[in-house]
C-alpha cells in the first residue's frame, strides 16, 4: 500500500514474480472498466474521472470477484485495495472464508512533490487522462483521509512492513525483498 503514484504496481508485480501469485490491481481493473459499455463501467468513469476512489460495495465485489479465481488459490498479491477501514472488514472476511491468513502489508513511504512529479510524467508517457495535478491532489488528499489510517491498523495487528519507495525501482525492490524475507515463517 501507498499513496498514488508510490510505486505500488511495479513493485507489486515484482513481488507477485518473486512468489509465483498473480498480481491483483483494482486501479488496472477501474481502468479497464473505462472502455466498457455497462452502467458499472460508467460509474467508474464518472468517479475516476473526478480524481475520486470508487465505492467500497463495487471495489469489494470486484476483488471478491477477483480473489475466487483458481490463480488464486495459492495466494496473491493485492495493489490498491483495501483503500478503506470498512475495505479491511471486507478483506478479512473473504479471507476468513476461504481460510487464508493476510501474511504481509508493505507500505511504501514516499513524498508527496515526488508523487505529482511521477504521475503527471506517468500521465503523459502512458496517456493516461485521470493523470492531471487537480485528480493527482485530490487522490492524495484522498488517501491521506481513507487510506492513511490503514497503516496504524495494519502496524496494530503486526502486519506491516513500511518500506522507503523513493529512489531507482531497482533498489526500492531490494529494500521489499529485505522487508519479506525479515519476516517471521
Amino acid at each position: 500500500m501507498g499513496p498514488p503514484g508510490a510505486g505500488k504496481g511495479t513493485q507489486s508485480n515484482r513481488v507477485a514474480d518473486r512468489c509465483r501469485v498473480p498480481a491483483i490491481s483494482t486501479g488496472d481493473i477501474f481502468r479497464a472498466l473505462q472502455t466498457a459499455d455497462t452502467p458499472l463501467a460508467a460509474q467508474v468513469r464518472d468517479t475516476m474521472a473526478g480524481g475520486g476512489y470508487v465505492d467500497d460495495d463495487t471495489t469489494n465485489a470486484i476483488v471478491a470477484d477477483r480473489l475466487a479465481g483458481t490463480d488464486c488459490r495459492h495466494g496473491f498479491v493485492l495493489d490498491g485495495y483495501p483503500r478503506t477501514l470498512p475495505q479491511v472488514r471486507t478483506l478479512d472476511a473473504m479471507l476468513a472464508a476461504s481460510g487464508g491468513p493476510l501474511d504481509v502489508v508493505i507500505a511504501l513511504q514516499t513524498d508527496e512533490e515526488e508523487l505529482v512529479h511521477r504521475l503527471l510524467r506517468r500521465g503523459r508517457e502512458q496517456g493516461r487522462t485521470d493523470d492531471t495535478e487537480g485528480t493527482i491532489r485530490t487522490r492524495l488528499a484522498l488517501y491521506a483521509d481513507q487510506t492513511a489510517p490503514l497503516i496504524a491498523e495494519y502496524r496494530q495487528r503486526g502486519l506491516l512492513a513500511e518500506v522507503d519507495g523513493l529512489g531507482p525501482v531497482d533498489l526500492v525492490t531490494h529494500r521489499i525483498n529485505q522487508a519479506l524475507t525479515a519476516l517471521p515463517s
